[in-house]
């Protein structure tokens, strides 16, 4: 396992896209820095960063399913992009996940295949909890 390129999983375990992604980086040599968003909790700097970084915006990080995105307001057209981070940092539950950071880039790795993108290799092949069988392109990327 190498450690010369490092992963940054921003991970909710309850998910199984996470846990996906999590045992698709491991599955390929890395150990990852598995960051537990809803314990750490964010702040508007390193949000502000991520997204930056993965090309998105707040609203487009923001999940819906399964959060107070409603009832906050958030999935109006007229909610602002601050007022959406700033529910971000109050509510870690309303960021999309899971998001994955590497010398690559930056991505929110919805499917989890796409967390071959970011990396230098990939696993020969990979079998997700729900059974489905990922074969990642022959270069070690996957296809967009």
């Amino acid at each position: 396992m190498s450690d010369a390129f490092p992963v940054t999983i921003f991970h909710n375990p309850a998910c199984g896209t996470s846990r996906n992604v999590v045992a698709m980086v491991e599955a390929a040599g890395y150990r990852p820095e598995v960051v537990e968003y809803l314990q750490a909790g964010w702040t508007p700097v390193q949000l502000r960063a991520l997204f930056a970084e993965a090309g998105i915006s707040p609203r487009q990080a923001l999940r819906e399913k399964g959060t107070p995105a409603a009832e906050l307001g958030l999935l109006d057209p007229e909610a602002s992009e601050a007022a959406i981070l700033a529910a971000m940092v109050e509510h870690p539950v309303l960021v999309n996940r899971p998001i994955v950071r590497t010398p690559k880039g930056a991505a929110m790795c919805r499917p989890s295949e796409r967390v071959f993108d970011l990396l230098e290799r990939a696993p020969g092949g990979f079998v997700k909890e729900d059974g489905e069988v990922v074969i990642p392109a022959s270069s070690g990327a996957a296809a967009r």
